[in-house]
């Protein structure tokens, strides 16, 4: 073989390499869940990140170059929506340039707009708190909303990648057979809370509650988005002395100091559940995260000695 066939033969290599790492969709999720729900449907055809980790507050993310680098590039975007992205998002949208990725393409996907939403206000007022004008926007609390979710995601690959429409098919349906077990696992091992109460440091958790049927006595933010006061700490004292609820729930990356001072003037135990793939050492994936967060609140609220 001559030099010169052999320095074809490499730039065809180089060029086939290159062609096969263009054709693999780049997926920009906005929140960790939809980034691992991409990679359950997408598999090997698709590379997927998060714009944010399971310690970062979603509502508060800074625009980094970082970051929209990878909106520039990205095929797909998924976001969970209903107002949790404002305040960082269309900055990201506008400086990535990305028309594939805007509002009305295919490649823009906000996860909430396909679920039935909770807590849509009646009426908005800023001096309520940080309120969702579209609804609750943490849906990934619920696994029955994840899998509706799923459908759409397969759905887009398909459409934004037709070569691969039938491996999408195919993940989208081991999905949906692995998953619909897992929840009914989950739902029998967690019967036992059913009509627990519990307090919440953000109003974070009403699709768990919801799904599990839990019952919120109180929040540690009087108003949405506004740290908890010591005024209202007091106030929630008396209110639990009265009425006691069985845990305090807070995400990763709140503030542990309200609940801590509560459990100690209460008695009531509190517990960090990891909200996101990522949210603690054993929620690697969203299996895994459902198994966390059941098992806390079992541990937490029903002992073994009482189940």
């Amino acid at each position: 073989m001559t030099y010169q066939t052999m320095l074809k033969l490499c730039s065809a290599m180089v060029l086939l390499a290159s062609a096969h790492a263009q054709a693999v969709v780049q997926v920009f999720a906005c929140e960790p869940e939809w980034a691992a729900l991409a990679g359950e449907i997408g598999g090997s055809n698709i590379k997927a990140t998060s714009a944010t980790t399971a310690l970062q507050d979603p509502h508060y993310i800074q625009a980094r170059p970082s970051l929209i680098a990878g909106v520039r590039k990205a095929d797909l975007l998924i976001c969970s929506g209903s107002g949790l992205e404002d305040g960082w998002l269309p900055l990201l949208l506008r400086k990535g340039g990305n028309s594939n990725i805007q509002p009305g393409q295919a490649g823009y996907l906000m996860a909430s707009q396909y679920v039935n939403r909770l807590e849509i206000p009646a009426v908005l007022d800023r001096a309520q708190g940080d309120l969702h004008a579209q609804g609750n926007p943490h849906i990934q609390t619920d696994p029955r909303n994840i899998a509706l979710v799923a459908r759409v995601v397969a759905e887009r690959l398909q459409q934004l990648d037709p070569g691969h429409a039938a491996s999408y098919r195919e993940g989208l349906a081991a999905f949906e057979d692995k998953w619909n077990a897992a929840i009914a696992t989950w739902q029998r091992e967690a019967a036992p809370l059913r009509g627990k109460r519990v307090v919440l440091h953000h109003k974070s958790w009403a699709y768990l509650e919801s799904w599990l049927g839990l019952e919120e006595a109180a929040t540690l933010e009087a108003k949405p988005g506004v740290p908890p006061s010591a005024a209202h700490l007091n106030e929630l004292l008396v209110q639990l002395k009265a009425a006691p609820a069985a845990l305090i729930i807070r995400a990763p990356y709140q503030d542990p100091k309200p609940s801590e001072w509560l459990t100690k003037q209460t008695g009531i135990p509190n517990a960090a559940l990891p909200f996101t793939v990522g949210g603690s050492a054993e929620a690697t994936d969203l299996y895994s995260l459902f198994d966390a967060t059941i098992r806390i609140l079992l541990d937490t609220m029903e002992p073994a000695s009482d189940r």
